[in-house]
């Protein structure tokens, strides 16, 4: 582990690496191109001090240097220690980034490495998931006089900072960039319909086509999860809590059922609701022997995992990021 005042990493020495993917990536950033060059003329974020909280990977990386090179002092933790990418990080710090991640980092890690990066005092916050805003709200009310606003990316933190601000709680405007036109119409619908099965895929190395797909949630990012497992082959059964986004579904050609009817023929479940406990014990003890879930929302409490500890006699990993929940009756469960 690498850490002095400015970063807190696993390797500076991972750096060429990761500036290698930055550079890659940046090439099919075309508008993000654009701002940059624009910035680094005009510099509007002279003396900003800006802190994020980000899934730390090459295209976020790719927005922290453009707001670095728009005259920011910039800082970085991640909003998922899973999805760190060690060198993206190394490179970042070496490029004057004030970062703090490293990948697999533990609960306490993740909590430090966010107020390392809150120690510069923001004046803005950009959030995913919400956390470094509750963080704030929560345990550092001193910096809140300097902090001008914030942005918030996932359904799942908009939730939470709306529920704040129903209660009365919320100290500085937030911009719910979840909003967007461009957001929810592209990036929830393509980029995690595409991305969800990708990671799947990847990590089980199992066949899509053919298996019952259920898909818990049938928001943008839903949408996009149900449309890719029918391209890859899938029967798609959709279960929607909303009447209107129920029908959608159905209108759209999916099979819609509750979450006790799909949890006894559903193959793969991938929840994407943005709340908690969509799947819980009534429903793993009605699940088929080799069933695999999935949770592509922002927080691992879709899937509630209390329940499944709890049913389970024997938990092992047959593969990396791969847990096998053996219950009593010998029926396997994948998470």
């Amino acid at each position: 582990m690498d850490c002095t005042k400015d970063y807190c990493i696993k390797d500076i020495n991972l750096a060429p690496s990761g500036e290698k993917k930055i550079d890659w990536v940046s090439r099919f950033m075309p508008v993000l191109q654009t701002i940059r060059r624009e910035f680094e003329r005009e510099k509007p974020f002279k003396g900003v001090r800006i802190a994020t909280t980000l899934h730390l990977e090459m295209k976020t990386a790719f927005l922290l240097l453009t707001l670095k090179a728009g005259g920011a002092e910039v800082s970085a933790a991640a909003s998922n220690p899973l999805s760190t990418q060690d060198d993206v990080v190394a490179a970042l710090a070496k490029a004057g980034v004030k970062v703090y991640a490293i990948r697999g980092e533990s609960r306490e890690e993740y909590y430090e490495n966010m107020h390392r990066a809150l120690d510069i005092r923001p004046n803005i916050i950009i959030d995913d998931g919400a956390d470094m805003i509750s963080t704030v709200h929560r345990e550092r009310q001193e910096l809140i006089d300097e902090i001008w606003g914030a942005s918030e990316e996932t359904t799942t933190g908009v939730i939470r900072l709306r529920a704040m601000e129903k209660d009365g709680v919320l100290k500085f405007p937030i911009i719910a960039v979840n909003d967007s036109y461009t957001k929810y119409l592209f990036d929830n619908r393509y980029g995690t319909g595409q991305s969800t099965w990708d990671g799947i895929i990847r990590t089980t190395n199992l066949l899509v086509a053919g298996k019952n797909v259920v898909v818990v949630g049938y928001g943008w990012c839903g949408r996009g999860i149900a449309m890719r497992a029918r391209g890859l082959g899938a029967t798609v059964i959709v279960v929607e809590v909303d009447p209107i986004r129920a029908l959608e579904a159905r209108m759209d050609g999916f099979l819609v059922m509750d979450m006790k009817e799909a949890s006894k023929i559903g193959d793969i479940f991938v929840t994407s609701t943005g709340n908690i406990k969509c799947i819980r014990k009534e429903h793993f003890e009605l699940m088929k022997d080799g069933v695999i879930m999935a949770n592509a929302g922002h927080f691992d409490v879709e899937i509630w995992k209390p329940d499944l500890e709890e049913l389970a006699v024997e938990i092992s990993e047959p593969r990396p990021n791969i847990r096998e929940y053996k219950l009593k009756d010998g029926r396997r469960l994948y998470l």
